[in-house]
């Protein structure tokens, strides 16, 4: 029985990169709400089409020594979940949706995959302590034109892309959070932390990102996958 387990935020070194970013931002996501577009977009235009991208997912058991192990079942049905949430986020919002198919999604693997790098640069940058003054605090972040190609094939226009990493302690990793609370020693236990980005497929420019850092949330269920979809989708720029 895996379980989440608040504590302290240890981790170990394989996702050592995103727990970093997420520990950054921790502290600014309350204020992110007013920086979270671009300068100069609002929302999406009417009748607009939104591509989704391949959901960038992995969730992991935490062992009783901290080791973060992979977990395939488990990814596969946040996958699912996630999917279907995302569907249904969107269209109870009134956005139009495509999603990509395989073919399209083995030809643009490359670009897809810049997502994650983009992501945590901006966790790290614009809303972490580690700024970059040329950006002066504008959530001014692009693709380049890496990402026109898909725009050609699909025939969209904007793209929604997300990256998540989900971990659960094992029994054994609470137990020894139990014990090791009695001594006064504190053990981490897991965390759900999630990117979201509205991209300008045409021009590459992030014009929308949101960010979820907790200890709470849960994939491998459908139920409380839908709420952390409709978290990392909240303030998203769609028209009421």
């Amino acid at each position: 029985m895996e379980n989440r387990k608040p504590g302290p935020k240890a981790w170990a070194a394989p996702l050592r990169a995103w727990v970093l970013g997420a520990c950054l931002v921790m502290s600014t996501v309350a204020q992110a709400s007013e920086r979270q577009l671009a300068p100069g977009f609002k929302q999406l235009p009417k009748d607009a089409t939104v591509l989704i991208a391949p959901l960038d997912i992995e969730l992991f058991s935490i062992s009783a020594g901290g080791v973060l192990e992979p977990k395939a079942d488990w990814t596969a049905a946040a996958q699912s979940h996630m999917r279907q949430a995302l569907i249904d986020r969107a269209k109870a919002m009134g956005i139009k949706t495509q999603e990509v198919d395989a073919d399209v999604a083995d030809d643009h693997a490359e670009a897809l995959t810049l997502h994650a790098a983009v992501a945590q640069s901006i966790a790290l940058h614009h809303f972490g302590p580690m700024k970059l003054p040329a950006k002066e605090d504008r959530l001014d972040w692009s693709f380049g034109d890496s990402l026109r190609p898909l725009a050609q094939r699909t025939g969209a226009r904007y793209g929604l892309f997300t990256w998540v990493r989900d971990s659960y302690a094992s029994s054994e990793r609470v137990a020894a959070i139990v014990v090791m609370s009695l001594l006064g020693v504190g053990m981490s236990g897991g965390m759900q932390v999630g990117y979201a980005s509205l991209v300008d497929l045409e021009t590459g420019q992030v014009l929308w990102f949101n960010h979820l850092v907790r200890a709470s949330g849960d994939l491998r269920e459908a139920k409380p996958a839908t709420e952390s979809v409709s978290a990392l989708l909240s303030a998203f720029p769609a028209q009421p």
